[in-house]
């Protein structure tokens, strides 16, 4: 059977993937540095059973989450057109699993075409906000019975880890929490409280963060009241609050205003996703000129693409382009059966080291002859960046839903980091080859 014919196996109804993947956050061991959120288009939700009715309402459910997910606000729910889309979720399944738990409750697993729901979204004129988003690192103290306490990682999960964690996790919004052993820093959290953002910041010098959070949370007359102060990527203003009658409710209120903030400046506007999707394509391992032609010659290639091109190099990492038909899904398969791209995460990824200046590569490969100079350069020792502490993720706090496995770091500097934000996919990472091993039967 051919590529195309076992994509279309693969998410027809009879013969769709049993697994579903989870949504996970990922975040770099720098500042200033690019997100990337997997699992934004897969959800799980209660079912009350397994009729065509019911399952239809389930697909309904989990579209209703991912469009609040993807476009990076609740309000797209009241756009007109929306209930014809949602009406229409089944057609953007990738793929589903019905889930029969021992005490009787019934779950579905699924996972929507990225690129269908961008459509979709477009279709109502809402906006898309990509899978590469801003690391927020939540300076959360909290004021319960005259005692205050700072929210970290690790330790034994208390109601307020576990509510930030699934909110965040609900929104598609990478939070990272302040390390353990910073817990018992009176002084910190007085700083905290009193929202003093330089002496803050100076505690905390190497962790990962995009914009940092200073959160005070307290009661008063049955209701909860967090404020916070931002610091970080044009975000400073004032103090900001929400109320809520109990800390899940407060949470998800917390990191509904910091989602939509986030999607107000980085979403892209319908007119923009465009009728064929583009995604960026990073190689490691390119050598020459030749390693560049040879690179975008089997991508232009595969059936999916329709063009590819180069748009920047950094010693011998090469990021392309490509724009393609279909589903990303289907792209990574085409990919996967060409054994000179060695798929790579983003956590085994060797980032180059900042250079002073970055240069295009030419679109064609009469006009390489800056790429061939760039790439032929001499490489500084490689270098690993390691995952910063204070990643919330649901395994952590119990919440299974929506979540997914930290996959890795992403490793852009401040330029790469900027363009990411304004992609609407993943990328996607590959160390170049040259000659496929022995015995695989793919030939030069």
């Amino acid at each position: 059977m051919s590529v195309k014919g076992q994509y279309l196996a693969r998410v027809s109804r009879a013969a769709v993937r049993a697994a579903v993947l989870l949504m996970g956050l990922a975040f770099l061991g720098a500042p200033a540095q690019a997100v990337t959120v997997s699992g934004l288009y897969s959800v799980e939700v209660p079912v009350d059973g397994s009729s065509s009715a019911q399952l239809q309402q389930g697909y309904a459910e989990g579209l209703r989450r991912v469009l609040v997910r993807v476009s990076g606000s609740r309000d797209v729910l009241a756009r007109d057109g929306v209930q014809s889309v949602l009406a229409e979720a089944e057609s953007l399944l990738l793929s589903y699993q019905f889930l029969r738990g021992d005490d009787g409750g019934n779950r579905l697993q699924m996972s929507f075409g990225a690129v269908g729901v961008n459509r979709a979204l477009a279709s109502i004129d809402a906006p898309v906000w990509g899978a590469n988003r801003p690391l927020t690192l939540a300076w959360i103290a909290v004021e319960e019975r005259g005692s205050r306490r700072l929210i970290t990682e690790g330790g034994e999960p208390d109601q307020w880890q576990s509510a930030f964690a699934q909110a965040a996790s609900e929104r598609g919004l990478p939070i990272a929490l302040p390390p353990e052993n910073l817990r018992g820093d009176r002084e910190l959290l007085s700083e905290i409280w009193g929202q003093f953002v330089g002496r803050v910041r100076s505690s905390a010098p190497d962790t990962s963060h995009d914009v940092m959070a200073l959160v005070r949370v307290s009661q008063s007359g049955g209701q909860w009241r967090a404020g916070w102060v931002f610091d970080g990527m044009a975000m400073e203003g004032g103090e900001e609050s929400v109320t809520a009658p109990n800390p899940r409710a407060l949470a998800q209120a917390v990191i509904d205003r910091w989602a939509d903030r986030y999607a107000g400046r980085y979403a892209v506007a319908a007119g923009e996703v465009g009728d064929l999707p583009q995604v960026d394509i990073v190689v490691q391992g390119i050598q020459s000129v030749e390693d560049y032609g040879k690179v975008t010659g089997i991508l232009e290639g595969f059936t999916p693409v329709q063009a590819v091109g180069a748009s920047r190099v950094k010693g011998d990492q090469l990021t392309l382009r490509v724009t393609f038909s279909g589903e990303l899904d289907q792209l990574k398969e085409y990919v996967a059966l060409d054994p000179r791209f060695i798929p790579l995460d983003a956590g085994s990824f060797v980032p180059e080291p900042e250079p002073e200046s970055s240069e295009s590569l030419p679109e064609s490969p009469e006009t390489q002859g800056e790429a061939d100079s760039a790439s032929e350069a001499e490489a500084a020792p490689e270098t690993r960046v390691e995952s910063g502490a204070g990643a919330m993720d649901n395994a952590a706090s119990g919440q299974t839903a929506d979540a997914e496995p930290v996959s890795g770091d992403l490793p852009l500097d401040s330029e790469g980091a900027e363009q990411a934000f304004e992609s609407l996919y993943q990328l996607l990472y590959y160390r170049w080859q040259p000659s496929p091993a022995i015995g695989n039967g793919v030939e030069e």
